[in-house]
C-alpha cells in the first residue's frame, strides 16, 4: 500500500517583511498565516517547527498504540508533546534535536515493558524515519 499526502506553502516578499500561508490537503490548515515574526519572535501564527512537532507527536503516539496492542496492552491515555529545537549555527539554521515527552496511563504493564515498547515506537514511527530520509527536490522556474 502506498499513500501520498500533501502540504503546501506560499510566500510573498522578503524574509522579514514577507508573509506566507501554509495549507494541508485535508483542509485542517487552509492558508494559515506564518512568517518571520511567528517563527522567530513569538508572534501569533504557526511555523514549520511546531508543525513538525505536531506531526511527530501524532505519529509516535499512534505507533505506540499499535505496538501496545501487539503486546496485548491498551492505553487509557497517551499524551505526547514534541519539543523541536531550531538553532542557528555556523552553517545556518538547523533542527538538532526533537524531544518527545510522553505521559501514559496503561493498565497491566510495568515500567521496563513500557520503556521498551516506547523506544520501539520512537524508532519505528514513519515521521521519526522521515527525519533521516533521502529528500528529493523538483524545482521549476516559472
Amino acid at each position: 500500500m502506498k499513500i501520498e499526502r500533501s502540504g503546501s506553502a506560499v510566500w510573498r516578499g522578503g524574509l522579514k517583511d514577507g508573509r506566507g500561508a501554509i495549507s494541508t490537503q485535508s483542509g485542517a490548515l487552509k492558508e494559515h498565516p506564518y512568517g518571520y515574526a511567528s517563527r522567530f519572535e513569538g508572534v501569533a501564527g504557526t511555523n514549520p517547527e511546531e508543525l513538525i512537532g505536531a506531526a511527530h507527536a501524532g505519529c509516535f503516539t499512534m505507533a505506540l498504540s499499535l505496538m501496545l496492542g501487539e503486546a496485548g496492552l491498551k492505553a487509557e491515555k497517551l499524551e505526547t508533546r514534541a519539543f523541536v529545537t531550531l538553532e542557528q549555527g555556523e552553517g545556518g539554521f538547523s533542527i538538532p534535536t526533537i524531544r518527545l515527552v510522553l505521559k501514559a496511563k496503561i493498565p497491566g504493564t510495568d515500567d521496563a515493558t513500557f520503556q521498551s515498547i516506547a523506544a520501539k515506537a520512537k524508532a519505528g514511527c514513519p515521521v521519526s524515519k522521515v527525519l533521516r530520509a533521502d529528500i528529493t527536490l523538483e524545482a521549476t522556474l516559472a
